[in-house]
């Protein structure tokens, strides 16, 4: 990390371009800005190098000590070519490389957004900051994800201010991407993995629940942790406001948690071989029709697959014309695999379960 105090600036000859000097202001006039190099050259910044990345160098008055870059060891007036713009950017990447090392919180201002995330403004610098990384309560809650009405949503950032961090610099592409959610570092970290919580249910989407818990931590529970019976959508087994038990499974760096509803309740297919075998005829409930097969429901906790094969469909008959959502039917187990959850039927003729 290259800091001010230690860049090397003192004037050595003969000089080189690209060389870091110091020099005094002597001149400010409308051809530009004329530096004294230590008495030893003379030195001008204009035109186009008198623009400053880092905003350090905007308000020069006569006097005044500055770093230049040199671009030029003679121009046609025999004074050294100097430039603002190469030091400045100098300086101001070595700032932004400081906050990100040391990890600083930093104020920034959305200016516009996109389907992706926000474009932010830190100082003279542009940066993004994607969706993902917004807190949990920033976040925009969509169902099915639909990018028009997420973009409507994150409208509402523009001209706003928000405390981010540095997470990833690139100074050779320009590239700075900012981070909310990561203001929370690994010594605020309350919680433990397998600590159990009571956890209230904020927010929905497709692919899980969003928690908050202890206050003023955050999490998600998975669609595939709400319950051990399968599901289509969190509202089938949550509704917000709702307080559940759940237990934390996860945590990431910043303090993110990922919790379990169904790592509390007792697993059903342990015990599954006590009420259905092979070769059993039983009554299912057809939860869902796929191109390959029914999703059936033999009690409020075990489900099966009846795969296309095993539907006795004629010859260009359609599933979805001979089976319904919600009707029940015979089937028979062909094969039950407690270990794996997984159990397979075959439509079976209309007789009495066993």
């Amino acid at each position: 990390m290259i800091k001010e105090t230690e860049i090397d600036t003192k004037i050595k000859f003969p000089l080189k371009v690209g060389d870091l000097v110091e020099g005094t202001i002597v001149g400010l006039n409308q051809e530009g800005i004329c530096l004294d190099l230590d008495g030893l050259a003379t030195g001008i910044i204009r035109g186009p190098e008198l623009f400053d990345e880092s905003g350090r160098f905007s308000n020069c008055k006569k006097g005044n000590k500055v770093l230049a870059t040199v671009v030029d060891l003679e121009n046609e007036k025999g004074s050294v070519e100097l430039s603002f713009r190469y030091a400045g950017h100098k300086k101001a990447w070595s700032d932004l490389k400081e906050i990100l090392q040391l990890k600083k919180i930093i104020p920034v201002k959305v200016i516009d957004v996109n389907k992706g995330g926000l474009i932010i403004k830190h100082g003279n610098f542009q940066g993004f900051l994607p969706v993902s990384q917004l807190k949990p309560e920033n976040y925009p809650r969509v169902k099915e994800g639909n990018k028009i009405k997420i973009l409507e949503k994150l409208k509402a950032f523009i001209n706003k201010e928000l405390l981010v961090r540095i997470i990833n610099l690139d100074e050779t592409e320009k590239k700075i991407i900012f981070s909310e959610k990561q203001i929370r570092t690994e010594k605020e970290i309350k919680h433990k993995i397998g600590e159990v919580v009571k956890a209230k249910i904020t927010g929905l989407a497709d692919f899980g629940a969003f928690v908050t818990f202890d206050k003023d931590a955050e999490g998600l529970i998975h669609i595939s942790e709400l319950a051990w019976k399968r599901i289509e959508k969190p509202e089938e087994v949550v509704k917000i406001g709702e307080t559940v038990e759940a237990k934390i499974i996860d945590l990431t760096k910043n303090g993110k948690a990922s919790l379990s509803i169904k790592a509390l309740l007792e697993d059903p297919w342990k015990k599954v071989n006590e009420k259905y075998q092979v070769n059993q005829t039983v009554e299912g409930k057809i939860l869902k029709i796929n191109p390959f097969g029914l999703f059936i429901s033999l009690d409020e906790d075990i489900h099966g697959l009846a795969h296309l094969s095993e539907l006795l469909l004629k010859e260009g008959e359609k599933i979805e014309t001979k089976f319904k959502e919600g009707e029940v039917k015979f089937f028979k187990i062909i094969s039950l695999e407690p270990e794996d959850h997984r159990l397979s039927l075959s439509l079976a003729e209309p007789t009495k379960p066993c």
